[in-house]
């Protein structure tokens, strides 16, 4: 699936300051995306805050993406949650023609066994009319997706990859070493994506690489081309932010970054349960900005 060789970036969902969606900010987010080299945009991941989205704001926030994207990237639509059923529902009802796949996150709170796991996904894959790439993130859902579990649904035919945020090297090398070759193995950490393109990934879904969508693409492009060392030097220099923006939670920090960088105005503003940056971390943000 070249479609998704690369960098996609895991977009935020701007917010005005009385906590309403920011559509304004929302099109100059996605337009700054494609007018620096991101390659595929996903829409409604964690990173978008979907939970704290009512139906209506749901609706509208893709529509708006889809409209100001006009078919120039391709898209990923996060459609994942912890009952079957009802994952498999969304599926069956959601007009997905304007995207390329779906991003179905691993369920989370239930901490289901890796059989579980297993047939979870397979209900999934069979329910959902666009490829899917299932998503590993065990800080999050308490419960990892063992390398051997990947290896059975990698021969799913409409699972074609896996978003692998276990934070682990070398769980992400396993996995590179033991699905076939067209399966996608994309990062979801930005601070060991470089490292797992270098191993043989396929890219990453970033959230650092919608606020610097053209160095950070660029990192990514030259590690598909095997070239460690060009790419390793935009790498250092992207460390101490990749853990600014997550040292008070995501999209807490990517969001009060965007507002540094002016992509977006407002952006610091996030929903309950969530907070915004705390002065302390706007101020480390501030002078990482001034430095790049």
């Amino acid at each position: 699936m070249q479609a998704f060789l690369g960098t996609g970036t895991a977009l935020v969902t701007p917010f005005n300051r009385d906590m309403s969606v920011d559509y304004v900010a929302l099109e100059r987010l996605v337009n700054f995306q494609i007018d620096n080299g991101i390659e595929y945009l996903v829409v409604l991941g964690t990173t978008g805050e979907p939970v704290t989205l009512n139906s209506e704001e749901n609706k509208l926030v893709q529509q708006k993406i889809i409209e100001v994207n006009n078919g120039r990237l391709p898209l990923v639509l996060g459609v994942g949650g912890n009952n079957t059923a009802t994952v498999v529902e969304q599926l069956e009802a959601l007009d997905l023609s304007n995207y390329d796949a779906v991003l179905s996150v691993s369920p989370y709170y239930n901490k289901p066994s890796q059989e579980g796991i297993f047939q979870h996904f397979k209900a999934v894959a069979k329910a959902s009319p666009k490829p899917v790439i299932i998503y590993n993130v065990p800080g999050r859902t308490g419960s990892n997706i063992e390398p051997e579990t990947v290896v059975r649904l990698s021969q799913d035919a409409n699972i074609i990859g896996i978003k692998e945020a276990a934070g682990d090297i070398v769980q992400a090398m396993k996995l590179i070493q033991q699905v076939s070759k067209d399966f996608l193995i994309i990062s979801g950490d930005d601070m060991i994506g470089l490292a797992m393109t270098l191993a043989g990934g396929a890219g990453v879904i970033s959230v650092l690489g919608q606020a610097y969508p053209k160095e950070f693409s660029e990192m990514i492009r030259l590690g598909l081309k095997g070239d460690a060392k060009k790419s390793y030097e935009h790498h250092y220099k992207f460390m101490e932010v990749v853990d600014l923006i997550f040292e008070e939670g995501n999209p807490t920090g990517i969001k009060a970054l965007l507002t540094e960088l002016k992509v977006t105005e407002n952006s610091n503003q996030v929903r309950l349960p969530l907070v915004e940056a705390t002065e302390k971390l706007q101020e480390k943000l501030k002078i990482f900005v001034s430095n790049f």
